[in-house]
């Protein structure tokens, strides 16, 4: 039962995550460094900041949270910093592909590296036992992935050129296709940051959110990224002007709010959510692919909905669905 709780909790905060960048369509006569920027400061300061003090138990403090094992927090920011770089180009990805296409392939590269990497370093054998078990889930997740891919190579050459940009405003598929991969592989190092950051604790700590003051960490160190290339892009393409729309700036500092609270919502319920599994079980340890497999699963839904599958054969959306369905199976296989 808790386990189921603890999935329902982890699939809640999924969707918040998936439904992050509908907001952001909202965003008027700005340009994508400046809203990326703005949505920035609420997903990766403001929101985690308030999750990790939720984590300060009575007659402590944030602060000494992160003191207790500053070498601990200090990884858990680097990890950040590289994670941001994944963020960065995942928001590229979506510009190129879409958020069905575009967040399934970065997810499903985050979910394998994130889920695998932090298991090898902690010495477990991936071809026996519990290991193994964990091994074959990803590769079922991966196998979900490959064939919503390929749903996606099927989606582009059934599509005109007008009905991609129709769909998705800048489609370029082998772009697309490259900095996703690249947004995967980097974004899994938020799961080596939190990793990194267990142990930074103090007696009290609330078990829901133990895992926030190292989520807030991580995020720090995203943000510190993302804050220098969104600014140079400022600069270089005049852009600092946006910031200055009075006309529609209440909307968009709503807008990025709301996209920022959706983004941040994932870890906070991952968080949550965690708490409910058992210690040392291969759920546990399959945890980071299950939130990556719910955000795939739950962009695509709103990929459908979004209407960038418009158009698309019969066999296309079939085949989208069959990767759906594996990766939804790839989710209960570890506790079957």
């Amino acid at each position: 039962m808790n386990t189921l709780i603890g999935l329902l909790i982890i699939a809640v905060g999924s969707f918040g995550q998936s439904s992050s960048y509908v907001p952001i369509k909202k965003v008027k006569d700005w340009s994508w460094e400046s809203f990326w920027l703005t949505q920035g400061i609420f997903a990766w300061l403001v929101f985690p900041l308030l999750g990790a003090l939720l984590a300060v138990p009575a007659g402590s403090s944030l602060i000494q949270i992160i003191s207790t094992d500053t070498s601990a927090a200090l990884k858990a920011m680097f990890f950040g910093v590289l994670w941001g770089v994944g963020g960065l180009t995942f928001g590229l990805s979506m510009r190129f592909l879409g958020v069905a296409l575009g967040q399934s392939i970065a997810l499903g590269t985050c979910a394998a590296f994130g889920t695998l990497i932090p298991a090898i370093m902690g010495g477990t054998d991936l071809f026996h036992g519990k290991g193994l078990i964990l091994l074959i889930g990803v590769c079922i997740m991966l196998a979900g992935i490959t064939i919503i891919g390929f749903a996606g190579s099927l989606r582009a050459k059934n599509m005109s050129e007008e009905d991609k940009k129709k769909a998705i405003k800048d489609f370029a598929l082998t772009k697309g296709l490259f900095v996703a991969l690249l947004a995967g592989v980097m974004s899994a190092c938020f799961a080596l940051g939190l990793e990194a950051g267990e142990p930074l604790t103090v007696e009290g700590v609330n078990e829901l959110f133990k895992t926030l003051p190292a989520t807030f960490l991580a995020t720090c160190g995203g943000f510190l990224t993302n804050a220098i290339y969104c600014l140079y892009q400022n600069f270089r393409n005049k852009s600092f002007k946006d910031y200055a729309k009075t006309s529609v700036l209440t909307n968009n500092l709503l807008f990025c709010a709301l996209a920022g609270i959706l983004w941040y919502s994932q870890f906070f319920g991952f968080s949550m959510g965690k708490s409910f599994l058992v210690p040392g079980s291969v759920m546990l340890a399959f945890s980071w692919c299950i939130l990556m497999s719910l955000n795939i699963t739950f962009s695509n839904v709103w990929g459908i909905l979004l209407k960038e599958w418009k158009g698309v054969s019969k066999v296309t959306i079939f085949v989208l669905i069959t990767g759906l369905s594996v990766l939804i199976f790839s989710l209960i296989f570890p506790n079957l």
